[in-house]
């Protein structure tokens, strides 16, 4: 069976951009929670799994200037690259698992719309929440969006662990305190409804 990083490269390689069920041309649900954390504009945000979205194009239309958007597929991230040309630059770009994130960075956002839910593995989800505590400021904020209980079971071909509010907080409530939480339909390019939880919290 092939790898993480086999599979992600081959998705981004095979498919455009609006070819995946997780395309959203105006992140919306993302862009209104994060102008309600009322960040200045050069707070250090990380998008985890962001490989081509465009969250990152409207972070820097909105004047945020310290961005930097990880993906395990090198393919995702020369996509973005040669979409944003010259604005790319201002993004610093990083390839890696995330549950391999080394950097000794402190981020005062973190995000992650649909990479989360691919942790199937107890201890990975685990692994996941102590990288992200350790690259987050004290008191910085994290927002994390996955498949809600009654979302899809499978993504690109691979399963993945659907959670509700509740289940998030447990998993996080060592290290996070939780801020709150809402439900977000998206509908895919293909006209299909996926059910997604979205949740923000604030490390402790």
């Amino acid at each position: 069976m092939e790898n993480k990083k086999e599979h992600w490269e081959n998705v981004y390689a095979q498919k455009k951009l609006t070819e995946v069920s997780w395309y959203e041309q105006t992140p919306e649900t993302s862009l209104s929670i994060i102008a309600n954390f009322n960040l200045p504009k050069n707070a250090a945000i990380i998008d985890i799994g962001g490989g081509d979205s465009l969250l990152a194009d409207h972070l820097l239309a909105l004047g945020y200037s310290s961005i930097t958007v990880l993906d395990i597929s090198n393919n995702a991230i020369e996509r973005a690259k040669l979409r944003l040309k010259d604005k790319s630059l201002a993004i610093n770009w990083i390839t890696s698992d995330v549950l391999e994130l080394s950097n000794n960075i402190q981020y005062d956002l973190w995000h992650d719309r649909a990479a989360f839910h691919f942790l199937t593995d107890e201890a990975d989800q685990k692994r996941y929440a102590e990288v992200a505590a350790a690259h987050l400021q004290t008191g910085g904020l994290m927002l994390i969006s996955t498949f809600a209980l009654n979302g899809p079971e499978k993504c690109s071909g691979l399963p993945v662990t659907r959670h509700s509010g509740a289940i998030l907080i447990d998993l996080f409530q060592s290290q996070f305190q939780s801020m709150g939480s809402i439900n977000h339909c998206h509908l895919t390019p293909f006209n299909t409804e996926q059910a997604f939880t979205y949740n923000s919290f604030r490390k402790i």
